[in-house]
């Protein structure tokens, strides 16, 4: 059985796209799925980069791209009344009616898949707006979390979870994250696919591992 490790903030339309469709990607593969909310906005923080809503030609381009694959792939897709948005609320609420994985004492609280598609639905489905005070309330009260999204367990798990990733080397959303190997994005959704089938270019001293041995051959000055 394949472990995998789905990292993932509702400010992504990529992230919402790669939820609906790796069940497809891992349909056939024995497999279980933990769900793990991360803050983005620390990842691009910590790797000094702009995020792609904040890039306007990039911007517009990104829109247009994930609804068009959205339109390509089935999976129903509304812009939200305003993107970016400040994802804090969401993320804490998606932890808040987290369960722990394990009995440890001090395990950590993952949604399952239902609280994440409520959550991802949410911002990409509807139209509507994701940071919505009167919504935010209405989704709350139909998750049902129990415990409150502003506690300060919920907040440590938050930046746990998020210095999990960067210490995973993690630079974006959504990332998938199986026996140490990090796939990003819903492009890597098949590579994902054929990794857990035992596909022989992932085997050590191939071409895996082979492309982490490129030399740098010149770096911009900062």
């Amino acid at each position: 059985m394949k472990h995998i490790d789905f990292y993932f903030d509702p400010i992504s339309p990529y992230a919402y796209l790669a939820f609906e469709k790796l069940p497809e990607a891992l349909q056939g593969i024995s497999h279980s799925v933990c769900y793990k909310p991360i803050l983005f906005a620390a990842l691009l923080a910590t790797h000094g980069q702009l995020g792609p809503a904040e890039i306007a030609p990039k911007r517009e381009w990104t829109y247009r791209q994930v609804l068009w694959q959205a339109h390509t792939l089935g999976v129903p897709m509304q812009m939200p009344a305003a993107h970016p948005f400040n994802p804090l609320a969401l993320l804490r609420l998606a932890l808040a009616c987290g369960k722990p994985q394990s009995a440890a004492p001090d395990a950590a609280l993952w949604p399952n898949r239902y609280v994440c598609e409520q959550v991802l639905a949410h911002v990409w489905q509807g139209g509507g707006d994701a940071a919505d005070a009167g919504r935010l309330a209405a989704l709350t009260e139909r998750l049902a979390p129990p415990c409150s999204p502003s506690s300060e367990e919920v907040k440590t798990q938050l930046r746990s979870s998020t210095d999990e990733a960067l210490a995973l080397g993690l630079f974006g959303v959504p990332s998938c994250v199986v026996d140490g190997k990090v796939f990003w994005g819903l492009d890597a959704l098949p590579m994902l696919r054929a990794y857990c089938l035992g596909d022989a270019w992932f085997v050590p001293g191939g071409a895996w591992a082979a492309s982490a041995a490129v030399p740098v051959g010149q770096a911009r000055s900062r």
